[in-house]
């Protein structure tokens, strides 16, 4: 039986319900500045210690009964669990599309300094 609080084992990790735990967010945006705009507010409030804008993505997906094609900005943003309900909240706020793009991903593996840093810059201001 495995108990939360217990602190054997030497994973050296946060399991995933750790409000430290690093996330990878994927999002979309029409256009870049859109995407940039987003991205500066979701850094700037501690939603996200970085968004990656990269451009030239093409979306291929069913919408109301049709195949679309739209050109789109892929957005990833690095988060923790901590503010993933927060950083989805501002994006539907952000954006204007009815039903945006919001993936969450755990990776396997964070270098250390890195995490260190990401849960510095998404701690609550």
């Amino acid at each position: 039986m495995s108990h939360p609080s217990s602190s054997h084992g030497s994973h050296g990790s946060h399991g995933p319900s750790q409000p430290g735990q690093p996330l990878v967010v994927l999002l979309t945006a029409p256009d870049a500045s859109t995407a940039r705009v987003i991205a500066r507010d979701l850094v700037g409030r501690h939603l996200a210690a970085c968004v990656n804008l990269v451009p030239g993505a093409t979306s291929i997906y069913r919408w109301e009964g049709a195949v679309e094609e739209t050109g789109e900005v892929l957005m990833v943003a690095k988060t923790c669990r901590a503010r993933l309900a927060e950083l989805e909240a501002a994006l539907l706020e952000l954006h204007p599309y009815d039903v945006p793009e919001f993936v969450a991903l755990e990776p396997a593996h964070v270098e250390a300094r890195y995490r260190a840093w990401l849960e510095q810059e998404t701690t609550a201001q």
